[in-house]
């Protein structure tokens, strides 16, 4: 952006890292903003556009996101609509998807052009679907063939697609089994660590259970990973893995989905792996 007039002679822009950038009546390029100069209407408004910038980014990516893991048809109208603005753009530039048949990188979207996607055989074909799916990875049949050609491109997703941790589901499951125990036994020195470990990753804890919800086959499933609700500050063992619906009827293993499952055991595996290791003791 352009310079703005600040007090005493300076001037001021937001630059593309975010940061607000300040230069003298010089024209020199100050390595930061003067305190005489911090509360100046002009410095003030920079840093409150900063800040909304950094909270849209987020959203945006929040909301690509969730079209992705639960594998939502988007209109590509919506998708032309919000091209325009950077931050949309970079959220759903390279994402792979699907509409008419192909599957591909997104890598332009125009409203006369209609999208821009690079296949798998390296043709940039254009079309002009209604509706365009980005698929969670775990549905996606060409998932190694796709993170190759994606690393010869350079692509960078914003979202996490191509790269994601996924799990498949064993095809032989017990109708009756409906726990998974694999992150069990995990060990936390006090719960507060689990809990903090839950907050980072971005997992909401209810009733001592990690919960990720997975919307899938037309109804939201929870997966439940146990990380214990005892006092704060005393220790705790991770438990099973589960999955419910939202009034807590238990799912069986073998009716959970694939995105249900793989994002499940993400979660388990990811709070898991914060549990205190103990040291081998080598004998003397």
């Amino acid at each position: 952006m352009g310079w703005l007039d600040a007090a005493s002679g300076y001037q001021v822009r937001l630059a593309e890292n975010g940061k607000v950038q300040c230069r003298n009546g010089k024209g020199k390029l100050l390595s930061s903003t003067p305190a005489s100069i911090k509360d100046d209407p002009q410095v003030v408004q920079l840093r409150q556009l900063a800040e909304w910038l950094t909270r849209h980014e987020a959203e945006c990516l929040s909301a690509v996101d969730g079209w992705m893991v639960r594998s939502l048809p988007v209109p590509t109208t919506l998708l032309t609509e919000v091209w325009a603005d950077a931050a949309w753009a970079a959220a759903l530039r390279d994402l792979v998807v699907t509409a008419d048949g192909e599957t591909g990188f997104l890598r332009d979207v125009d409203a006369e052009k209609g999208l821009g996607v690079v296949t798998l055989d390296g043709d940039t074909v254009r079309m002009k679907p209604e509706v365009v799916s980005i698929p969670h990875p775990v549905l996606l049949e060409d998932l190694e063939e796709l993170r190759e050609f994606g690393a010869e491109l350079g692509v960078e997703q914003k979202a996490q697609q191509l790269f994601r941790q996924t799990f498949a589901r064993p095809e032989a499951l017990p109708a009756t089994k409906n726990s998974v125990d694999d992150y069990s036994g995990g060990k936390f020195e006090q719960l507060n660590h689990a809990l903090g470990r839950c907050r980072t990753l971005g997992y909401p804890v209810r009733g001592g259970d990690a919960v990720y919800s997975a919307f899938e086959d037309g109804r939201v499933v929870e997966a439940r990973y146990w990380i214990g609700s005892d006092y704060p500050e005393g220790e705790t063992w991770t438990g099973e893995l589960r999955w419910t619906l939202e009034n807590g009827t238990t799912v069986p293993l073998s009716d959970v989905g694939p995105v249900a499952w793989s994002e499940g055991m993400r979660m388990a595996s990811a709070i898991h792996a914060g549990r205190v290791v103990e040291e081998a003791v080598v004998a003397p």
